[in-house]
């Protein structure tokens, strides 16, 4: 079978697939019938969905721009891609003074050079889909900046910038690019990591709730394809992102500010 057939299976591609979000949203995907290819930099966490119906695994790291033209290869050939969900990222949280320099530096390019380069890849296959959809893996962190996570968050205020420019752009090409805005959420990114916001909001989220609200977020994007003139692109997940975000586009920016500061001090 060429990859990307039969014509009625959709086909997403979803990175940092062996564990967490990625993986509850690959097993989700291929629940419902879709083709997917499941990427990682551990290609052995992704074994058993390897064994899965339309399931396509490799390993990816992706700030290889040469990795993911063979990703896309092996998921779609040349055919389109309808979902890309850029979930791979990573965490380090600490006094920004104190976390070495190197271990910043890859926090960019993983979390904003990994995204920036997957859409760019991807890009030829989203545009040969009849309504493709691109999912970014945002982050409440980038409504304010946030200590102790301050370049997390600041790549996800890249992660941000960049949905937003190409929701606008990539509408005359049918291609819709939304961002999901979960807190914290209980996989092993965040384990052992005790900031000030850790403690105050406390960790409620599951990789299932986040999965989950993506797929409502596919579902919104069936009912209603592109072109779609107006909508925000973000979409908080669970009720704490609800709120923050909301309060933020109505309240001062010194209100947003203080709030920050309270909720992160010890």
């Amino acid at each position: 079978m060429t990859p990307g057939s039969p014509q009625d299976t959709r086909t997403a591609l979803v990175t940092g697939a062996a564990r967490g979000i990625g993986r509850a949203t690959a097993q989700a995907l291929l629940d419902r019938g879709w083709r997917v290819g499941a990427f990682d930099v551990d290609p052995a966490g992704l074994a058993d969905l390897a064994g899965s119906g339309g399931a396509v695994t490799g390993a990816l790291d992706v700030r290889d721009a040469d990795g993911w033209a063979e990703a896309l290869r092996t998921t779609c050939g040349d055919g389109p891609l309808d979902l890309l969900v850029n979930n791979a990222g990573v965490l380090v949280a600490g006094a920004f003074e104190e976390i070495p320099l190197e271990r910043q530096r890859a926090l960019v390019d993983v979390n904003v050079t990994g995204v920036l380069t997957g859409c760019h890849a991807s890009f030829p296959h989203l545009r040969r889909s009849r309504a493709a959809l691109v999912v970014n893996l945002c982050s409440a962190s980038a409504i304010y900046g946030q200590p102790e996570l301050a370049t997390y968050s600041a790549t996800k205020f890249a992660v941000r910038g960049l949905t937003e420019a190409l929701d606008l752009e990539w509408a005359r090409h049918g291609i819709a690019v939304q961002a999901l805005w979960p807190l914290f959420v209980a996989t092993a990114m965040v384990d052992g990591v005790s900031t000030g916001t850790t403690r105050s909001l406390g960790v409620r989220l599951s990789e299932r709730d986040v999965a989950e609200a993506l797929l409502a977020l596919v579902d919104g994007h069936d009912a209603r394809p592109r072109p779609r003139a107006v909508g925000s692109p973000h979409h908080p997940v669970g009720r704490q992102a609800r709120l923050m975000a909301g309060a933020s586009q109505v309240a001062p920016h010194w209100i947003n500010r203080l709030t920050t500061r309270l909720l992160a001090r010890d």
